[in-house]
C-alpha cells in the first residue's frame, strides 16, 4: 500500500527545494574524466587554514571516541577573551547556518513572518519556510540591502529580519548610519540577525562591526563562521553573540553536541593564529583587484564586493558560460536562483588560479 510522503510533509517544507550547493571537484572528474581542476565556486580559503588548527585537530584525534563538549567551555571561553563578551551571550552552531536555523526555531512560529532581501543568502528563506513561517522578501537596491524598505516591510506578526554585510552573494554592503538608522525603526520585540560570515575579509577601518552594538540592542544576534577566512569549512563552526536571554532559547533548541570535536578544538586554535587571518585577508585584497582588473578588460560588468567573491554580469544566460568553464576545469556559482540570470559568482583565489579563470573565461566568451 502507497503513501503520498511528500503531501505528508509540512506545507512549509513541501515548497522548499533542496539548497544547491557549490559543484564538488570529485563530482567534475566523474563527469568529464578531467585531473587539472580549480574550484572558485564556494568562497573557500584558498590558503587552506592555520597550522595550529591542523595541530588542534591532530591532537584531538586521540578522543575521538569521547563526545564533545557539548557546552564548548574552551572555544566559548577563547571568543569572550578575544571580543570580551560573557560565555552565556555565546550560542555555538553547526556553522553559521545552524545559528539562522536556531532562530528560525526558536523564535518564528506558524503562520509569523520574517523579512529579509532580494539577492541575499537562500538559507534565510529556507530557514523560514520550514518552520511554517512566512518570509517577505524586499526587493533590493543597487544589489544591496535596502534597510530602510526592510524596516518598513515589518508587519504586525513578523518576529524575525535577516541582513548580511557583506552579503552573499553579492558582495554588497551597507554603512554604520545606515545600520543605526535601521535599528531605531526596527520595533524592540523584532530580532535583528546581523549575519558578518565575511566581516574577517574587509579591510576598510571604519567598517561597521556588529560586535559594537550588542549590548546597545537586547534584539539584535550578530553571528560569524569560521568557515571563511578562518578555513575551517569542512568542519562546520560558526557562533553567535546576543544577549543572554536571547541566548538563552537559543541553547534551549541547540542540539547537545552540534559542534564536534574537532571543530571545537579547531576553532579555538584558529581564532588566536591572527598573522593566519591578515595573511589571507591579503591575498583576498590583492586577488580581488586582480579579478576586477580582469573583468573589466573583457568588458564585463561586476557587483563591487567586499567579501570573498565577487558577482560578475555574464551579458548573457550565465549557464551555458558556467557549463562551458566546467568543460575547462574551472568552477564557479551561477547565481540564477538568487533572481541574477545573466551573473555568476567567482570566488577569490590564489593568483594563479584566477588568472587561470580569467583565461578560461575570455576563450569561453569568445565562442
Amino acid at each position: 500500500m502507497s503513501c503520498d510522503f511528500i503531501a505528508l510533509a509540512n506545507q512549509g517544507v513541501q515548497k522548499l527545494s533542496p539548497y544547491q550547493t557549490g559543484k564538488p571537484i570529485d563530482e567534475l572528474k566523474r563527469e568529464l574524466g578531467l585531473d587539472d581542476i580549480i574550484k572558485l565556486a564556494s568562497n573557500e580559503n584558498p590558503l587552506g587554514c592555520s597550522p595550529l588548527a591542523i595541530a588542534a585537530i591532530q591532537a584531538e584525534l586521540k578522543q575521538v571516541s569521547l563526545y564533545p563538549d557539548g557546552n564548548g567551555f574552551n572555544l566559548k571561553q577563547a571568543i569572550q577573551q578575544k571580543f570580551g563578551f560573557e560565555l552565556n551571550c555565546i550560542t555555538l552552531g553547526n556553522g553559521s547556518n545552524d545559528i539562522l536555523e536556531l532562530v528560525a526555531r526558536a523564535y518564528i512560529a506558524q503562520g509569523e513572518s520574517a523579512v529579509y532581501s532580494q539577492h541575499a543568502f537562500a538559507v534565510y528563506p529556507l530557514a523560514v519556510q520550514a518552520v511554517g513561517g512566512i518570509g517577505i522578501e524586499v526587493p533590493a537596491k543597487n544589489f544591496g540591502h535596502d534597510l530602510e524598505a526592510m524596516a518598513a516591510a515589518i508587519q504586525a506578526n513578523t518576529k524575525v529580519v535577516f541582513i548580511a554585510n557583506p552579503n552573499n552573494p553579492t558582495g554588497t554592503w551597507f554603512e554604520r548610519h545606515e545600520f543605526e538608522q535601521f535599528m531605531a525603526q526596527v520595533p524592540a520585540h523584532v530580532l535583528v540577525v546581523l549575519d558578518e560570515a565575511y566581516v574577517e575579509y574587509v579591510t576598510d577601518a571604519g567598517f561597521i562591526n556588529g560586535f559594537d552594538y550588542v549590548k546597545q540592542y537586547a534584539n539584535l544576534i550578530v553571528s560569524r563562521t569560521f568557515s571563511k577566512a578562518y578555513g575551517l569549512a569542512s568542519l562546520r563552526v560558526g557562533y553567535a553573540i546576543a544577549s543572554a536571554d536571547v541566548t538563552n532559547i537559543l541553547n534551549r533548541v541547540r542540539q547537545p553536541f552540534n559542534v564536534n570535536s574537532f571543530a571545537l578544538a579547531a576553532a579555538t586554535a584558529a581564532l588566536q593564529d591572527e598573522s593566519f587571518v591578515k595573511q589571507s585577508r591579503e591575498l583576498n585584497s590583492a586577488g580581488m583587484a586582480q579579478l576586477e582588473q580582469g573583468l573589466s578588460a573583457l568588458g564585463l560588468g561586476f557587483i563591487p564586493s567586499k567579501g570573498n567573491f565577487i558577482a560578475f554580469d555574464t551579458g548573457r544566460p550565465c549557464l551555458p558560460v558556467f557549463q562551458a568553464l566546467l568543460q575547462q576545469g574551472v568552477i564557479v556559482r551561477p547565481i540564477a536562483n538568487y533572481g541574477l540570470p545573466n551573473y555568476l559568482r567567482v570566488s577569490i583565489g590564489l593568483e594563479s588560479e584566477n588568472a587561470r579563470f580569467l583565461a578560461a573565461l575570455k576563450q569561453v566568451l569568445a565562442v
